[in-house]
């Protein structure tokens, strides 16, 4: 039911984001989207929220899901453009009288390198709306404003009458000076010019103009082709050495006498206690239960988007798939959940199964709020309409509450009882003092770089993406890299595994948790320090 539901909502969206077909002269829709400083791609505004050019009746598109947690809001704009017609210096929408208030919004915005977005024909095209001039830096310094009031918007068409490309520029010539402490009067203009071209639809932008400047995303082959050398090295090491060293201990074992037997050591010796079972069974069972869910979301849209479904034309459209894919992944999760719960001889499912569905939503609910309540009291477009929230809530309650509920029951029911494959102690074996670099901080240490450094090269263009202005396409790359870094955890975690059992430290549960997981601290350290590692750059004003 669940696969019927997730095909049927894909092949909705499929639908969306075909290329038009233009006849001559046919009017050729633009909408006006956002504003917002350069240097911060999630503090957004809506475009008519700056003293421009604007219709006496601004009529909003309607916006799917995913466009709106993306904080899109899309209105019809005052140009007139027809397609293949040539127009030279048409007005926007006539002179506009800008008072002492509008004046210090614009001073303001062109100061913190504010940029607009317009959208024509789903390609999103982007530019600044003034610069400033520095001159004399010791004394007197001079710093003046200046206010874009042309642009040109050339268009590339093919054979079929298909919009390929957008280019937008900013007339540098005819921008207007703005003086503090004085409104002023600006007529804004705007040219479009049409070009042919041999290009094929293939050759149109994944996301319109890259904002001001396109870099090439490289591919990394040789950093990754590195990285799965290692990682194969990795294996066959950690596979050599824990085949070699068990089978070993393993015919020593079997061979020796009793008195060998007793004075033995190692992994042998908490025989009896490592199958134990852990402290805080439930906790421990929840994050099993929501760590397999989202490992089955990355796959899910790791493999979708390497066959180049998500288009980025079809805009908003894996945000809204996210939230359709956890939703209807919460019987998985409470499926794992429930079950490792009733293996451990947890009784209470119901806690567990909502401690499941808690443990990820209640922090990013609560984030979540923080970071909405600070939006909406600047009137940001990030800040989500109650109808975009509500609609959130209903998914989460109508579909993911009852599927995680479903999970837990069919989990409960099908799940055996833990046995252990040998009898354990009544009373623990006390466990011997150990060196500091058999402590839980130094092997979390160990088990966290060698996963990020697998994935540091890959990080550099997802940051760049999340807090830059870059497009992130190479889906495909980002799959070898998961998958890469699953190898590593893994490998490393059965290795430092033994290396715990094998000085007699049993209480290996939860330290595989930390070993695992805390590849995701030294992550968050790195994006606390992205301003450092990865700066944003600046207008040029030259």
């Amino acid at each position: 039911m669940s696969l019927i539901l997730f095909l049927l909502l894909f092949g909705i969206h499929l639908t969306h984001g075909a290329v038009n077909m233009y006849q001559s002269k046919e009017k050729v829709d633009v909408f006006v989207n956002k504003v917002g400083p350069y240097a911060n791609i999630h503090e957004t505004y809506h475009f008519y929220s700056l003293p421009i050019c604007r219709p006496e009746k601004i009529i909003h598109k309607s916006l799917s899901l995913g466009q709106v947690l993306e904080g899109d809001r899309v209105a019809e704009s005052t140009y007139i453009i027809h397609f293949g017609e040539n127009m030279a210096r048409g007005s926007l929408c006539g002179d506009v009288a800008l008072d002492l208030a509008d004046t210090e919004r614009l001073i303001r915005a062109i100061e913190e390198d504010y940029y607009f977005e317009i959208i024509i024909d789903d390609l999103r095209v982007r530019n600044f709306l003034g610069f400033i001039e520095e001159s004399k830096q010791v004394f007197p310094h001079i710093h003046r404003i200046f206010l874009y009031t042309e642009s040109i918007i050339s268009f590339e068409i093919n054979e079929k009458n298909q919009i390929i490309n957008i280019d937008l520029k900013m007339v540098h010539e005819s921008a207007v000076e703005i003086e503090e402490g004085k409104g002023f009067s600006v007529d804004f203009q705007y040219s479009v010019k049409w070009n042919k071209t041999n290009k094929t639809l293939s050759s149109r932008p994944s996301d319109g103009q890259v904002l001001f400047s396109t870099r090439s995303m490289h591919i990394h082959w040789l950093s990754v082709i590195n990285s799965v050398l290692l990682v194969l090295l990795l294996i066959m090491f950690v596979a050599l050495i824990l085949f070699s060293a068990v089978r070993r201990d393993l015919a020593q074992y079997n061979e020796g006498d009793e008195q060998d037997l007793l004075m033995d050591n190692g992994w042998k010796t908490v025989a009896m206690d490592v199958f134990r079972k852990p402290k805080h069974p439930m906790l421990l069972s929840a994050i099993l239960g929501v760590g397999t869910q989202f490992l089955i979301i990355t796959s899910i849209i790791l493999i979708i988007a390497s066959f180049n479904i998500l288009n980025l034309h079809r805009h908003g459209m894996l945000n809204t798939i996210l939230i359709f894919l956890y939703a209807l992944t919460s019987f998985i999760a409470g499926f794992v959940s429930s079950s490792k719960y009733a293996q451990l001889d947890g009784k209470n499912w119901i806690v567990n199964v909502h401690l499941t569905m808690g443990l990820f939503a209640a922090p990013m609910i609560t984030v979540w709020t923080i970071n909405n309540s600070v939006a909406w009291v600047n009137n940001s477009t990030q800040a989500l309409p109650w109808t975009t929230v509500s609609i959130v809530l209903l998914i989460a309650l109508i579909i993911g509450y009852p599927l995680a509920i479903m999970g837990a029951i069919l989990g409960s029911s099908l799940s055996k009882k833990y046995e252990a494959p040998c009898r354990t102690r009544n009373v623990p074996r006390q466990i011997p003092a150990l060196p500091w670099y058999h402590s839980t901080p130094s092997f979390c240490i160990v088990a966290g770089f060698l996963p990020f450094s697998a994935i540091s090269v890959e990080l550099y263009y997802i940051f760049s993406t999340i807090w830059g202005r870059e497009t992130y396409t190479l889906f495909y790359m980002l799959a070898i890299v998961f998958c890469i870094v699953l190898w590593v955890t893994a490998s490393i975690s059965i290795g430092l595994t033994y290396s715990q059992l094998n000085a007699e430290d049993y209480h290996w549960w939860w330290r595989s948790i930390f070993n695992g997981g805390f590849v995701q601290l030294i992550k968050l350290f790195a994006i606390h320090k992205r301003i450092c590692l990865f700066p944003c750059a600046q207008q040029s004003n030259q």
